[in-house]
């Protein structure tokens, strides 16, 4: 059995990945704020978890993976201050929160299966787990753990020794307002928010004394008044509910590290009185001009934009892995136009393959003449996740003097993790550059009405099995 070397976060060390449950790993990874699309920065995390879980697969481990939707208490300041994404949503469209939520959530699956990522096997609504989030908090509660104040209920984090472990927060040098905005009710600057409340001190609505378009569309009565769940914790309180008080995986953006992993990483050390999560896993930013992408900046991307402009959301993914996922990325046209060439390119280079024979199609495997490569490239994806070593890979394959159909069998299989798509094309729809050369110099002698070298040419496309089929427009199709 094949070793796989990850990097966590909380140990700041590559080591050998050992599921608790033997050959089972529970994956928590989380998922989208549903205010708005999702940019090119989130999607790239996106994709390299996507590319965890698959080399997990890979190496025959059945993963239950389980993403929130964030569609309450994600407040537009980590210092649990400002409007809550949702409703700021709705008030820019005119319509409804759950309207919001539930347009940017299909949204947001769309861009899943354009860039060809799994869903996970269990979708959470945090909206659907309301009651668990309350019990959750009671339990801190009987634990002396929290406290009230005119905004809300918060963590202690003072309570909790290990809290700047996952961040290496140097608590004693951390000035209130460097890290979070000042509330001079907090306890601690770090202390954070289990339950907001929607009016001061938890009170109901009073149309008397309230504007009632300021009325919160999304709010919950609880013991300590009615309000709304904190962002933080959303995610402990579903994660621990379908993976257990323990699990393997926990995955997102390096800029949940500091507040949004860490607060979960407390407030299951509150429920459970020990560290739930085994493995803290992380990916870099996408950059554009020396900043990340954010919709905060003002500078994000969606997938859509690169529709609009030709750009295959696999060539973004085959973008993606060229670079390891716990490295910056830097965005740029350029550099993405320079992806689109390079994955059309290995399409081509793989259409022009044979297919694999009926009975390596059927048994699924590459064969004995392509171990040398598989080998290669499992090595790579097993170092934590080193894609761009595994797609150096793909183009050794290529290179090889190795059987035609076995080199497409193989990577066919590389492509489980790669998922690239890259055995979609059939061989007479996506041409080899040889055949492709001959197609020019074809439409060339057409357009300078050398019919008798056009179909000398035409012939010698028929021989290869490409049959061309002339258009009145002076275009053609492959047929």
């Amino acid at each position: 059995m094949n070793k796989v070397f990850l990097y966590n976060t909380l140990t700041r060390q590559k080591d050998e990945f050992k599921p608790l449950h033997g050959r089972k790993v529970d994956l928590y990874t989380c998922g989208p704020t549903v205010y708005n699309y999702a940019h090119l920065g989130n999607l790239r995390t996106y994709i390299f978890e996507d590319v965890l879980r698959r080399v997990l697969e890979f190496n025959g481990y059945k993963v239950k993976h389980l993403m929130n939707i964030t569609d309450v208490g994600h407040l537009t300041s980590d210092a649990d201050t400002g409007e809550d994404k949702l409703e700021k949503g709705a008030k820019r469209e005119g319509k409804s929160v759950w309207e919001i939520a539930e347009f940017y959530t299909q949204a947001f699956k769309e861009n899943l299966n354009d860039l060809n990522i799994k869903e996970p096997t269990i979708w959470c609504r945090a909206t659907d787990y309301i009651k668990e989030q309350i019990k959750f908090i009671r339990k801190l509660e009987k634990r002396g753990l929290i406290y009230k104040t005119s905004d809300g209920v918060y963590f202690d984090t003072s309570k909790y020794p290990d809290y700047p472990k996952l961040a290496r927060l140097n608590l004693e040098g951390q000035k209130e307002g460097s890290r979070v905005e000042i509330n001079k009710e907090k306890r601690n600057p770090t202390d954070f928010a289990l339950w907001k409340f929607s009016y001061a001190n938890g009170r109901s609505f009073d149309s008397a004394q309230d504007d009632a378009a300021s009325r919160r569309q999304m709010e919950w009565k609880s013991p300590w008044g009615v309000g709304f769940p904190g962002w933080h914790l959303e995610c402990s309180a579903m994660s621990i509910k379908k993976l257990g008080k323990e699990f393997d995986i926990h995955c997102g953006g390096v800029d949940h590290v500091s507040v949004h992993h860490t607060n979960e990483r407390a407030q299951n050390w509150g429920l459970t009185g020990k560290e739930s999560v085994k493995w803290w896993v992380h990916g870099e930013f996408l950059i554009i001009n020396e900043g990340k992408m954010a919709k905060s900046e003002g500078n994000f991307i969606t997938l859509q934009t690169l529709k609009d402009r030709g750009i295959n959301p696999l060539a973004y993914r085959y973008f993606v892995l060229q670079a390891h996922y716990r490295s910056k990325l830097n965005f740029s046209w350029e550099a993405l136009q320079a992806a689109q060439a390079g994955y059309d390119n290995l399409i081509r280079d793989i259409a022009g393959l044979e297919p694999p024979t009926p009975r390596l199609w059927r048994s699924g495997k590459p064969g004995q003449a392509c171990n040398t490569c598989l080998g290669k490239f499992t090595q790579a994806i097993n170092d934590d996740l080193n894609t761009p070593a595994a797609l150096a890979v793909v183009q050794e394959l290529l290179k090889s003097d190795k059987p035609s159909s076995k080199k497409r069998q193989t990577i066919i299989e590389f492509d489980k993790v790669l998922g690239l798509n890259l055995n979609q094309y059939k061989k007479e729809k996506v041409v080899s550059r040889e055949v492709e050369k001959l197609i020019k110099e074809r439409q060339t002698a057409r357009q300078n009405r050398d019919f008798k070298k056009a179909d000398e040419i035409r012939q010698k496309l028929e021989e290869q099995g490409i049959k061309i089929k002339d258009l009145p427009d002076g275009g053609y199709e492959i047929d």
